[in-house]
């Protein structure tokens, strides 16, 4: 078991905060958990999709309206097209599958429309808004229980530049929305990635109320860190973390083809009102 003072440091940067609890397995994979962007070829043993999807459909759900759902892609053409539409991202072609996780609504307008019911709180953005949680929680769970088993994953969010031709490749009805991808398979150990720092704990975490002016303290010293990891990475990033990020909300270019998602969404089937 790896010992969790150096998982925190590696988490931080540094040793953030004295603990005393009893450390067990799922609090490693936890923090041990790192983006996965090369794989092996290797096929996954029989019954891992099905023991995954156990694992996402043990998270919590909404109103227990479950509204999500998620494709398995292991065809290697398929693949290869969802890889195109997501920016050439090679690490899809890579992995044994790639799911595809949805915000799942036109399910239940379908049980309603079966039973003679208009399915019109649909229109709203809460129940989009719920689904996107419900998909989101189950997939972090699906994580988690990759990695106990010695997999590795990496979430695709670039597949939402392209949503009409992916809902097209995969088949969706209306009122069902691609959300995210995720690679799964085993992570080759010739490129085994390092874990990333975070934000230090006052950064984020707020006691009774929210404070932001007291973040700055904590983001100068987040961007030193962020430095000496960019440079020991040998990444080409040439400025710090907080000029990076702010340069990315600061043009549309970053979005690519999700600056215009109302109208994607409204495409379909969500009015969003």
């Amino acid at each position: 078991m790896t010992n969790p003072t150096e998982l925190l440091r590696s988490r931080y940067g540094e040793i953030p905060f004295n603990y005393e609890i009893d450390w067990n397995d799922s609090l490693e994979t936890l923090l041990a958990h790192r983006s996965v962007r090369s794989y092996l070829s290797d096929p996954l043993p029989p019954g891992t999709l099905e023991w995954l999807v156990a694992a996402a459909q043990s998270a919590p759900s909404s109103a227990n309206m479950q509204t999500w759902s998620v494709v398995a892609v292991e065809d290697q053409e398929r693949k290869a097209e969802l890889c195109k539409l997501a920016n050439n991202q090679v690490w899809i072609n890579q992995a044994p599958v790639f799911f595809v996780w949805l915000a799942d609504l036109g399910r239940l307008a379908h049980i309603a429309l079966s039973r003679g019911l208009a399915p019109v709180a649909l229109d709203y953005v809460e129940l989009l808004v719920k689904a996107i949680v419900d998909a989101s929680v189950a997939a972090q769970n699906a994580i988690v229980a990759a990695e106990s088993v010695g997999l590795g994953t990496v979430y695709i969010g670039a597949i939402r530049k392209s949503t009409q031709e992916v809902a097209t490749l995969l088949n969706l009805p209306p009122f069902v929305f691609p959300v995210f991808g995720l690679c799964v398979g085993y992570p080759n150990p010739e490129a085994q990635p390092v874990v990333k720092p975070r934000l230090p704990q006052p950064a984020v975490f707020h006691r009774e109320t929210y404070k932001l002016a007291e973040q700055d303290e904590a983001i100068a010293h987040y961007n030193d860190i962020m430095k000496e990891f960019y440079t020991e990475q040998k990444m080409n990033v040439a400025d710090d973390w907080s000029q990076h990020s702010a340069e990315r909300i600061a043009t549309l270019d970053y979005l690519k083809g999700c600056k215009y998602l109302r109208e994607t969404l409204n495409n379909f089937g969500f009015k969003l009102l």
